[in-house]
């Protein structure tokens, strides 16, 4: 039996890059698959096609993280379909390239555009997932931040990305790690693990494709958090390869 089999999975923004990849391979464990995105439909029905072809049970909705009313349809129909949430993958997320940049200098518009979309959007779904994810017996939350999040390195003098200055996109992930580490605070004592991934500098268009590992290693460690037992860990900062700090 597939370790996931019969499971049900949410991965937000999954028509392409990595969220694309994630989804087809939790589907391949056996999940059933449901999937958002914000505009790029042509992609995503591809993804959908794709998934089906693999003979993965899957759904797809719509859903601008920026906009309650068609993150709280997501839900409707998430629940309509599955019933319960086994896995939720948080892994929308934009960066403004050209735009974001050190504090001093950063277009403000742009700062708020993506901590709305990178963190706000993550924390409104999770929210409203909840309800579903309480139903499973054991179930995972996994919040797809970067090393860029950590304020430990951007606190070293050496470390290997202090050269990067852009506050907003570092910003919205050291919040998803303060979600990660607060929510699994709270829900102590449940079935449901919380911890936040690493995907590490993976070649998308996110990045204008100058990330030097490939989609599936990115991929990787995300999906490992998702296949967590109830004996795994929470409130974790983890990368392939072992934990990071905050």
């Amino acid at each position: 039996m597939k370790p996931l089999q019969g499971q049900a999975v949410l991965v937000t923004g999954a028509a392409k890059r990595i969220g694309r990849g994630l989804a087809l391979a939790l589907g391949e464990a056996g999940a059933r698959v449901a999937i958002t995105w914000r505009d790029s439909e042509a992609q995503a029905g591809q993804t959908l096609k794709d998934l089906e072809a693999a003979g993965v049970e899957a759904a797809g909705f719509r859903a601008d993280l920026r906009n309650p009313a068609l993150i709280r349809e997501a839900v409707e129909k998430a629940a309509a379909h599955f019933g319960r949430l086994d896995i939720l993958v948080n892994n929308a997320g934009i960066a403004a390239i050209g735009k974001d940049g050190a504090p001093s200098v950063t277009d403000f518009d742009a700062v708020r555009t993506t901590i709305e979309t990178n963190f706000i959007g993550a924390l409104a779904v999770t929210q409203a997932m909840l309800p579903l994810l309480r139903k499973s017996k054991a179930a995972s939350i996994v919040n797809v931040s970067s090393e860029l999040g950590s304020i430990t390195g951007h606190t070293t003098p050496d470390w290997k990305f202090a050269h990067v200055r852009a506050i907003g996109y570092s910003a919205s992930k050291a919040a998803m790690n303060m979600m990660t580490a607060q929510l699994a605070l709270e829900l102590a004592g449940t079935p449901i693990k919380v911890n936040s991934a690493n995907p590490g500098f993976t070649a998308t268009d996110l990045n204008q494709h100058r990330g030097h590992q490939t989609v599936k290693q990115g991929a990787a460690e995300t999906i490992r958090l998702a296949l967590i037992g109830p004996d795994g860990p929470t409130g974790g900062f983890f990368e392939t390869g072992g934990k990071l700090p905050w």
